[in-house]
């Protein structure tokens, strides 16, 4: 009779642990049936929210061109539709570099500083710039998602200096996705700096257009019979374009990289750009040192060739003047056309040494460069991010758009 009750204990007991066991692996399984749901649900909200961004152009639509306040968010080019974003909207994304310090101007301190290569620069006023935390309270998901969004070339174009002179050889390799750009056509403007011998003369440039085709493996030659001195200072931007599809790659070379000229936008609405010593850039010297400038502004046609506008007063193409670095001397200014996207074009030269000099470029409108944007959080540390992507347009460059959405209420499942 006590052997039966015991038998009976037992047998209950392990039913009972048989319900719990099984009680605990199906509410495991149902809650990571909702979490599938919840990763589906960001997905499809990955997808909308991506569509949302890239094809209304935001409220006022040309927000990127002044310094209002935004009433809603989107960066598509007013003037066009479908997937053509608009260059300068995507200037005033504050995450686009890292912060440089000027505070040589009231207006503002502190900079969003893109530094795309020896030679080229995008600083715009961060006072300015949209954040991260006004673009989710616009877009309606804050607290409950994040977002990264990140803007890439499609086709990438470098450039490399084989031979110095006699002559000059650029070796130029254009990539796709993973695959070489065979046989693409490249179009080309070396800009020829010249530096003066005189100190009442200032720097100047002229420009060479030319055209050759890649290989089967993306890549080709440029030689410049003209260049005798090797240490020639020069510019050189390519155009790799192959089937609608537009890539841009940039190379400079300046005789001396100790000091230089940095344009700065200081304000959106007014498109004025100070010429900065980069001495004068996070107070890195406090010596006073000058450098002879000049300055033009050159848009891209439609044959890939570049063409100057008007900085100044009608028939006056280009700026010339001096830059002195240290707190108490004044930076000059410039002020860039209006809606016209292109290329500000520096030479310069040290006034103590007429040998030393160099150029630089600012993009007006972030497809003149093909530079690279990336706006938002950082999906990296994130339980389960959902992506989408979009094929997109600016100023004719072919971008890859990428948006990467995560939920900031994350579950988990419990065992």
């Amino acid at each position: 009779m006590g052997g039966v009750s015991v038998d009976h204990i037992v047998a209950l007991i392990v039913f009972v642990s048989a319900i719990m066991l099984f009680v605990g692996f199906f509410g495991q399984t149902i809650q990571t049936g909702i979490i599938y749901q919840q990763n589906q649900a960001v997905a499809t909200k990955c997808s909308d929210l991506l569509d949302s961004i890239l094809l209304n152009p935001g409220s006022p639509n040309n927000w990127g061109q002044e310094n209002s306040t935004l009433s809603s968010f989107g960066i598509q080019d007013p003037e066009f539709t479908q997937y053509q974003l608009s260059a300068f909207s995507l200037m005033r994304l504050g995450s686009t570099g890292n912060l440089a310090e000027f505070d040589k101007t009231s207006q503002s301190i502190y900079y969003n500083s893109l530094t795309l290569g020896l030679g080229s620069f995008l600083l715009t006023p961060n006072a300015q710039a949209v954040n991260y935390s006004t673009v989710l309270s616009l877009l309606g998901i804050n607290g409950t998602y994040g977002f990264q969004l990140s803007l890439t070339p499609d086709i990438s174009v470098s450039i490399t200096e084989n031979q110095a002179s006699s002559p000059l050889i650029l070796g130029i390799s254009a990539t796709g996705t993973g695959f070489p750009l065979a046989y693409a056509t490249v179009s080309y403007c070396f800009v020829q700096v010249t530096l003066p011998s005189t100190d009442a003369q200032y720097p100047s440039y002229t420009i060479q257009n030319g055209t050759v085709t890649t290989d089967q493996t993306g890549a080709a030659n440029v030689q410049f019979p003209s260049v005798t001195n090797p240490n020639q200072v020069y510019s050189f931007i390519a155009y790799a374009h192959s089937n609608g599809i537009v890539g841009v790659g940039y190379h400079a070379k300046a005789s001396n990289s100790d000091q230089y000229i940095v344009p700065i936008l200081q304000d959106f609405a007014s498109q004025n750009v100070a010429l900065a010593h980069n001495y004068d850039l996070n107070n890195s010297n406090p010596a006073t040192l000058t450098l002879k400038y000049n300055a033009t502004f050159v848009i891209l046609k439609q044959d890939y060739t570049l063409s100057e506008l008007s900085l100044s007063s009608p028939g006056d193409t280009g700026v010339n003047g001096t830059v002195t670095s240290g707190y108490n001397n004044p930076f000059p200014s410039i002020s860039l056309p209006e809606y016209s996207t292109g290329i500000l074009i520096v030479t310069y030269q040290q006034q103590d040494n007429l040998n030393q000099g160099g150029v630089v470029m600012m993009p007006w409108g972030v497809g003149s460069l093909a530079v690279p944007i990336t706006f938002g959080g950082n999906p990296a540390k994130q339980q389960w991010v959902a992506t989408d992507l979009r094929q997109v347009m600016i100023n004719n460059v072919a971008y890859q758009a990428k948006l990467s959405l995560w939920s900031t209420q994350g579950m988990q499942v419990k065992s």
